[in-house]
């Protein structure tokens, strides 16, 4: 019988996280403080996060210690499982081998609890009682509201309204695990309200949330902001997922040629693709490949600027590729794409021509998907059907060159709160929509000028 999953044993979880920025050739220019535009120092990050997470977040040591209630708990799901996708292979009648990395199995059905949980805990030793924070599609937040009610915290939610409408299995996720989740924007903040003064019907966006979870923090003393992905000590928490996949790789006697992974804010393929990069930095031959949505072509079709991470302007201006920050993307179902920046660091890899980066319109995700879970019996989340969509186009030129490669992507999470989508993609009612050259052309033009 052909061995399926590599599976590996609690003590093999990683004890460390991996920070790229030991080794990047170059790091990205620092983040600048939106009222006077001078480089942000920890005083000025205090009131919305804990020191530990603010030290994390300019390190420049490679190898940062995992404690050990956050080891205690991630063995609860972790190491998850590493796939080899034969039935795929054999349906696609393809050379190529493909692995997947399957981080569906966490409690929250996703990736996004490799950072909450830190996160959680080092508010928790801080003395934080309550977070506040933002979600698109609803991983990200149910997987703080799985920290929260672990850690015996409050939390907060600002769920992107359109997702907030489309996922409400999302909602009850994170209101089961005693999360309060408003719909995005909000009346609860003073951001919130101006923001449906302009348009009372906004579908909102992950930077309205991220504005209105900002606010939320920084007007109270018990409460502290957290985000799901973006910043450099979440992509460094996610880099779990790539440690593990190498130690996996090696226990079948395989390497990838491409590591793939969706790519809205960044932390997914930081979590897959940053022990890779590493390695591509010290000579080794191998390609990362970030998959965006051609609806929020972020790295594809954005300027790599300074700009604001939220709407309204309160968060630092950080170096990235961005579409804008009051870029308004359409309402697709893979909610947690619908980002108008990328991390810093995954945009100063792209820029330096580290990683490489591939945008997809959505039926022919949806496509993917469907043939993933035909063969493979998963369902996948909208998101992380972007990074199977890439991975059958590898391995579709792969049997028309007649080469044998190696891929390995992240499925990030399971789309069983997403089958709305689905639903939608049966019926006929999902279109394609590459967001128009002019629109992307008018939200750049306000760019900070910096």
């Amino acid at each position: 019988m052909m061995q399926t999953k590599i599976v590996l044993t609690d003590k093999d979880i990683p004890t460390k996280w991996y920070n790229i920025m030991a080794d990047m050739p170059n790091l990205p220019k620092p983040p600048l403080h939106p009222a006077t535009k001078q480089p942000i120092t920890p005083p000025d990050l205090t009131p919305i996060f804990p020191m530990a997470l603010i030290e994390q977040e300019v390190s420049q040591e490679r190898w940062i210690n995992i404690p050990e209630e956050v080891l205690d708990i991630y063995s609860l799901w972790r190491p998850s499982p590493l796939y080899r996708a034969h039935r795929l292979e054999q349906a696609l009648g393809t050379p190529a081998k493909i692995y997947y990395k399957y981080e569906g199995v966490s409690p929250a059905g996703s990736h996004k609890p490799n950072t909450s949980i830190p996160q959680a805990y080092y508010n928790k030793q801080a003395g934080i009682k309550r977070i506040a924070t933002e979600t698109g599609a609803g991983q990200w937040g149910a997987s703080m509201a799985l920290a929260g009610k672990l850690f015996g915290m409050d939390v907060t939610v600002y769920m992107v309204k359109v997702s907030y409408s489309q996922k409400p299995y999302r909602r009850i996720q994170m209101e089961t695990w005693g999360a309060t989740v408003y719909a995005s924007p909000s009346n609860v903040t003073n951001t919130g309200r101006k923001f449906l003064e302009i348009d009372p019907n906004s579908p909102g966006s992950l930077g309205m949330g991220i504005s209105e979870a900002v606010e939320d923090a920084a007007t109270h003393n018990d409460t502290n902001y957290a985000l799901g992905s973006v910043l450099n000590h979440v992509c460094l928490h996610q880099t779990i997922i790539g440690l593990e996949a190498k130690k996996q790789m090696e226990i079948v006697g395989d390497y990838p040629d491409v590591v793939i992974a969706c790519c809205g804010g960044g932390s997914n393929l930081a979590g897959i693709g940053f022990p890779f990069v590493y390695d591509k930095i010290h000579g080794k031959k191998v390609r990362v490949l970030a998959v965006e949505p051609a609806s929020c072509p972020t790295l594809t079709k954005g300027e790599f600027r300074y700009d604001f991470g939220d709407v309204a302007g309160l968060t630092p201006y950080l170096t990235m590729y961005t579409l804008g920050h009051d870029f308004m993307p359409p309402g697709i179902h893979a909610g947690g794409l619908r980002y108008h920046g990328d991390s810093p660091l995954v945009s100063q890899l792209y820029h330096d021509r580290l990683i490489e980066a591939k945008a997809y319109n959505q039926l022919a995700v949806f496509e993917a998907a469907l043939q993933f879970s035909s063969t493979e019996g998963i369902i996948p989340a909208p998101e992380s059907a972007h990074a199977i969509r890439a991975a059958i186009d590898e391995a579709l030129l792969c049997k028309q060159e007649g080469k044998q490669k190696t891929i390995l992507f992240n499925l990030s999470g399971h789309g069983y709160l997403d089958l709305q989508a689905y639903a939608d993609y049966h019926d006929g009612k999902l279109e394609d929509y590459e967001y128009p050259a002019e629109k992307i052309k008018e939200s750049l033009a306000k760019l900070p000028q910096i």
